[in-house]
């Protein structure tokens, strides 16, 4: 996971450096959990200038802020109460709201923090950080799921019939927006999806499959047992 925090930490420091803020995109999961615990601690803590850091969200589970399931409750307790993050910089999906009004809601938190509004391009976020399912979804972008097929909009309310729930989520189009994409995998159950969305052999391609920020590749930190099929030299995530 170190390497992980070096990998945010250095691309704070560049989009700082070159634009006076961070635009970080945070994911939910046990694994940016850990990444999030160890980016609070000391000796990591004090190498960001958080003040200067805007938090977003890729996706959200339709509750309030303080569910058990809350996305954005899970980086509060691990990262953001730690450092102090002002509230002015923490940007988070209203799950609570009518799904499609959240979606509605945060497109316009974007326009306004970006200076972009919906349908003359997207945003673009300096870092977005991303899990793989062991069905191929990202974000809350699931197999089969209408958001796939959304090509202007911003923020949708993703109807997952897998699941019997509606989840928000960032578009293709936005998470292929961002300067740069991070993928943390994690865990033998991954192993087989995650070695057919790198080697690109599915057809038609998983939602993770699809995430490739400007044409590029995005950047994978796996530990072994998600890398078990790869047959390459792996960069551990935890």
């Amino acid at each position: 996971m170190r390497t992980a925090a070096e990998r945010v930490i250095c691309v704070a420091d560049a989009a700082l450096a070159a634009r006076g803020r961070f635009d970080w995109a945070l994911s939910g999961g046990s694994t940016p959990a850990a990444l999030y615990r160890l980016l609070a601690s000391p000796g990591y803590a004090e190498r960001v200038d958080w003040s200067r850091v805007h938090f977003f969200w890729s996706d959200e589970r339709c509750v309030p802020p303080d569910h058990a399931e809350s996305n954005f409750r899970m980086a509060r307790e691990a990262l953001l109460d730690a450092v102090a993050a002002p509230s002015s910089r923490i940007h988070r999906l209203e799950g609570e709201l009518p799904p499609s009004a959240a979606a509605q809601r945060y497109e316009a938190e974007l326009a306004g923090c970006f200076g972009v509004e919906p349908g003359s391009g997207f945003p673009a976020f300096d870092l977005i950080l991303l899990g793989l399912g062991a069905d191929g979804h990202t974000a809350s972008l699931f197999p089969g799921s209408p958001a796939l097929v959304e090509t202007r909009r911003w923020v949708v309310a993703n109807e997952v019939a897998t699941l019997g729930a509606t989840r928000l989520t960032f578009t293709l189009p936005l998470l292929n927006a961002t300067r740069a994409a991070l993928f943390l995998v994690a865990g033998a159950d991954k192993a087989e999806r995650l070695e057919q969305v790198v080697m690109n052999r599915a057809d038609p391609p998983w939602p993770a499959q699809r995430v490739r920020p400007h044409g590029a590749e995005p950047d994978w930190l796996v530990d072994a047992e998600a890398g078990s099929r790869l047959g390459l030299p792996i960069e551990a995530a935890p």
